[in-house]
């Protein structure tokens, strides 16, 4: 027994809203990552359903370098992150805007 394609576009739908949701309604950077994160799995979960459903793994691949976007995000991301905290001894990201030249 297979699962609809639009299975996977609702999960992928809710997911990106979650994360879309987490980026505009948070401060916390932190969580600001781990939104952009959800965002990104959303857009995998569509690479991986469309694969499946043509039958070929160009979407499969693609989300792999998707992959490695998020991990070198993560990377800078928290690099930011720990300036921030060292800088304001918070992540808040509302504090961020002092650092003007």
């Amino acid at each position: 027994m297979a699962v609809a394609v639009e299975y996977y576009l609702l999960l992928s739908a809710a997911v990106f809203c979650t994360g879309v949701f987490g980026v505009l309604t948070r401060e916390n950077a932190l969580m600001f990552l781990i939104s952009v994160e959800l965002m990104l799995n959303a857009a995998n979960i569509n690479f991986v359903a469309f694969s499946h459903f043509y039958g070929n793994l160009t979407g499969q691949v693609f989300s792999l370098f998707v992959m490695a976007l998020a991990a070198a995000e993560v990377a800078v991301g928290l690099g930011i992150i720990l300036v921030l905290y060292r800088n304001f001894d918070d992540i808040d990201v509302r504090k961020a805007t002092t650092m003007r030249w």
